[in-house]
């Protein structure tokens, strides 16, 4: 009997959920990756459509696009999972970062730094989730995880990844040029030394010279992020001092691909589609993702990019990038980036959700 109750007591928690740090799905299972497309607010349905909080889910091993199986509001959805993970584990390092911060705390101020994104993590592992939604997720001291009224209305977009402990480092110095609008954030002393990228992001220190002796400032820099089960992402991050386009500039030349971009039409100087310079970089106009509705791109706040055809032999499909960025002047001279795989089935969702685009003569609308 003493033995029993000493085991018992040897694996009572000692504090909080212990489990590693990881996204989720809508089962409530760990999975490697996920994304997650937040519809639009659907204005001549009865249906919960017409609420905006319906999204679709794609995670690894799936076939495409999936209902999600509650709201984006709900704790016990993929998004509510994962970024629940916030308010309930103790002992764990995080930075949250958005161009809009949480009107609840912060007013409702936009400012100059892009970006949109959660890291969690712990001495194990953890996840890197980039988005595009105003005012998300509440700060750590609200207690507890909700979707904001603000992401309601537009599309939103999503991409969770899982990583091992030693990948965060490289997050870290990635954020350091893009100098994110970072609004909650604690890095342990536990964790300073494992993560000491991310620790100065927290400090709102930037990636200087020394990193790169031979460079003087670092505009810009793409690096391969292998998630916790082996798939493996590019991170492009750059900086104010780029001043360039994001897409045509940088990662349709890097991926040796033309790409089909979905951004945040409805804002001044917004950059038309571009056939210069051998690569074909068309704005969207019209989306249909899955078997939902279909939608105008001024309906969209996502930041998304597809390669308008698979590359290479086999099933090896296109390119996917989902970021926080758009494609417009002020943008241009903001930092700001983009997470790409390529996987067949991903790349056929995204694809398939382009349906017309603004062609590069005369700006006229052409089938995708």
């Amino acid at each position: 009997m003493l033995l029993f109750l000493s085991m018992m007591i040897f694996f009572i928690p000692l504090e909080g959920d212990t489990s590693p740090i990881t996204c989720y799905n809508d089962q409530g299972d760990a999975v490697d990756w996920f994304y997650l497309y937040k519809l639009p607010k659907e204005h001549s349905s009865r249906s919960p459509r017409a609420e905006g909080e319906m999204y679709l889910l794609l995670e690894k091993g799936s076939e495409g696009w999936t209902d999600g199986k509650v709201t984006v509001n709900d704790t016990t959805g993929a998004l509510g999972r994962t970024v629940g993970q916030l308010y309930s584990q103790e002992k764990v390092a995080y930075i949250l970062y958005n161009d809009q911060r949480p009107p609840e705390d912060f007013g409702d101020r936009w400012i100059d730094n892009s970006g949109h994104g959660v890291i969690l993590l712990d001495k194990v592992q953890g996840f890197w989730l980039v988005h595009s939604t105003p005012h998300f997720p509440p700060v750590r001291q609200e207690g507890e995880y909700y979707y904001p009224t603000s992401g309601v209305t537009n599309g939103q977009n999503f991409i969770c990844v899982t990583y091992p402990l030693d990948r965060f480092q490289t997050i870290g110095e990635q954020l350091q040029i893009n100098q994110p609008n970072v609004y909650d954030c604690d890095v342990p002393d536990s964790l300073v030394s494992l993560v000491p990228a991310l620790a100065d992001v927290c400090k709102k220190k930037h990636l200087s010279g020394h990193i790169f002796p031979r460079i003087k400032t670092v505009s810009n820099r793409s690096v391969t992020l292998t998630s916790k089960e082996g798939t493996n992402f590019i991170s492009f991050a750059k900086g104010a001092s780029f001043d360039n386009d994001l897409y045509h500039s940088w990662v349709a030349p890097t991926l040796q691909s033309d790409l089909l971009v979905q951004f945040w039409i409805r804002s001044t100087g917004i950059l038309h589609s571009n056939c210069s310079e051998g690569w074909k970089v068309l704005d969207i106009t019209l989306i249909h993702p899955g078997e939902a509705f279909t939608f105008k791109a001024s309906q969209d706040h996502s930041k998304w990019a597809v390669s308008p055809q698979s590359l290479g032999q086999g099933n090896g499909g296109g390119w996917v990038c989902v970021g926080d960025i758009n494609r417009n002047e002020a943008e241009e001279k903001r930092g700001g980036g983009t997470v790409c795989l390529q996987d067949p089935v991903v790349w056929k969702a995204y694809r398939t959700a382009a349906l017309e685009c603004e062609s590069c003569e005369e700006e006229k609308i052409i089938q995708c």
